[in-house]
Formats: C-alpha cells, structure tokens, sequence
C-alpha cells in the first residue's frame, strides 16, 4: 500500500505546503485509490509537517511549491516529494498513479515566500 497526501484547500492543490488548510490523504492499493480522508493542517511551525505527515505513514506528498527545509526533511524520512502540481487533489494523485505526474523542483528557496510562491 501507497499512502500520499496532498497539501490541498477546497480538494485542490495548494500553492504553497507549509500554509495549506489541510492534507487529503489517499491510501492506495495496485495504483488504484481504495480510501481518502482529510487531515486539518496542524499549523506551520519549521520542520514540525514533515515529521507529523511522515509519521502518519505518508510515502509520497503532492503540493504545488514547498521550502528547501521541507524537502530535505522529507527526503531524510524516506518521503517521495513532488511540486509543482495544480489543480484537483484528487486527480493529481490519479495522474501520480498513472505516472503522469513529475515534479518540477518547484522549491521555495526562502522562507518568506511571499513573492516567489504567490501567497
């Protein structure tokens, strides 16, 4: 089993991971989704979602940009990370599946974010 979370608002993926409203986390199985739910974002606090995502059993996390830190911790914990993705959550995580979809690297190099992430 596959378990990949996407930092999504409204079922859809969010610009930016740190700042998102929640995490849907899709459980799947022979790249089919077989279960969903949806995780509050706990708050934004340096290195604290990495760690909580990963310890909920997360394999893989979808998110339109995301902090250099956010990454490095990601990939410590053995985490697959993929930016650079739009649109619905869910097909997002259908199109990862398929593989279809690739990250771009899209890493926020700064923490204030503010002008190169949209927020």
């Amino acid at each position: 089993m596959l378990k990949i979370a996407v930092a999504s608002e409204n079922g859809m993926v969010t610009e930016h991971f740190g700042h998102c409203e929640g995490f849907m986390i899709f459980d799947t199985e022979n790249n089919q989704i077989i279960k969903s739910e949806t995780v509050a974002n706990p708050g934004h606090r340096p290195g604290f979602l990495p760690n909580f995502l990963a310890d909920c059993g997360v394999n893989v996390i979808i998110s339109g940009g995301m902090g250099g830190g956010a990454v490095e911790i990601f990939n410590e914990r053995n985490v697959e990370v993929v930016v650079g993705a739009s649109g619905n959550a869910k097909t997002a995580v259908e199109n990862y599946l398929k593989g279809e979809l690739k990250t771009t690297g899209s890493v926020c190099h700064e923490h204030q974010h503010h002008d190169e992430c949209g927020e």
